[in-house]
């Protein structure tokens, strides 16, 4: 009984700790990122996006084929190109949208739009899968799209093309989530796996418009910066924590309940939003704030909503599983997609 007990309490301290681990690098890679583009004034989220990519590649090949953490998942050649391919694609766009958005938009906005994120896959599903939902789960919007409305009206900071990248890094990532469901199938990938496989692809597809849009403008940056090799060091080191963030998520999904996990990853939202604020000191009214809360509340009943329905008797009527399931919840990118890698 006592041995019980203590195993017990064990169990509670480990997932607190690797959900204090999983936000201490989530919202680190955040800040860094939104560091780098306003302080160290390195305006490429492109190339930003595929050092990350790269750091993830060669960081999930260690942790797979050196030190051997994870057991590789073998994927038939044929699948690599017909299904993760599509995928990376996806995912591609969805970290590059997030990181744009991040050069032109205060943190605290972009991840309350992120948070938008649930109701556009419920949508898509919908129109394209044309996909059976609770009453429940459309009432759980409305305070989702109450609170991303209030938000973007009150924004002192609102840049259009900020917060267009940001809401279609949102559909970039609902439609990531959908393409998972169907072209995944029968693969059970976790997050190291999902970027041992995903990533170089993203690094493939991202490497030359990086190189042709953005590589003069880094050589003019390199040249006029008083510290260049300095500030490489810092991009740098936000790739390998967004790597690192990738293989946090791994000990999360498989030490908390997904209840937990959900309120967690709001949770982890409001703590992005007031470290950032702290950081950077953007302007945020009373009404802004009360925005952000109340699209945070909503997404945390949306999840408990989500995961009642999914435990239903089987018979029963019941919507998809919550779209925030393991793949999602891979940020891989900055989280954020989540992102994110």
């Amino acid at each position: 009984m006592e041995e019980g007990r203590v195993w017990h309490q064990w169990s509670i301290f480990r997932s607190l700790l690797t959900i204090l681990q999983w936000w201490c690098f989530n919202v680190t890679v955040i800040i860094m990122n939104k560091w780098i583009f306003q302080k160290l004034d390195f305006k490429f989220p492109l190339s930003v996006s595929c050092v990350h990519f790269i750091c993830s590649s060669m960081g999930a090949y260690i942790v797979i084929k050196v030190l051997k953490l994870k057991p590789l998942i073998v994927v038939d050649p044929e699948d690599r190109w017909k299904r993760i391919f599509p995928m990376s694609f996806v995912f591609c766009i969805n970290i590059v949208l997030g990181n744009i958005s991040l050069r032109y938009i205060p943190v605290s906005f972009m991840q309350t739009i992120k948070s938008f994120t649930p109701a556009t896959t419920v949508v898509l599903q919908w129109l394209v899968w044309r996909k059976y939902f609770d009453w429940r789960i459309w009432a759980s919007l409305v305070p989702i799209v109450g609170g991303i409305l209030l938000t973007s009206i009150t924004e002192l900071s609102f840049n259009v093309f900020g917060f267009c990248a940001a809401l279609f890094g949102c559909l970039a990532t609902s439609t990531k989530t959908i393409l998972a469901e169907s072209l995944l199938h029968g693969y059970k990938f976790d997050s190291i796996n999902t970027v041992y496989y995903m990533a170089p692809f993203a690094t493939m597809i991202l490497g030359v418009p990086a190189f042709l849009l953005e590589g003069h403008g880094i050589l003019d940056w390199f040249e006029a910066h008083p510290s260049p090799w300095s500030a490489l060091i810092i991009i740098f080191s936000s790739g390998v924590l967004a790597f690192c963030l990738n293989f946090s998520i791994f000990y999360v999904i498989h030490s908390t309940t997904a209840v937990t996990f959900n309120v967690a990853g709001n949770l982890k939202v409001a703590v992005a939003v007031l470290v950032s604020w702290m950081i950077f000191r953007n302007p945020i009214s009373p009404m802004n704030a009360v925005g952000c809360g109340i699209t945070l509340v909503g997404c945390t009943f949306y999840g408990y909503v989500s995961h009642m329905l999914s435990q239903q008797q089987p018979g029963t009527p019941r919507t998809p599983r919550t779209p925030r399931n393991k793949m999602e919840l891979i940020p891989l990118v900055n989280d954020k997609l989540e992102g994110k890698i």
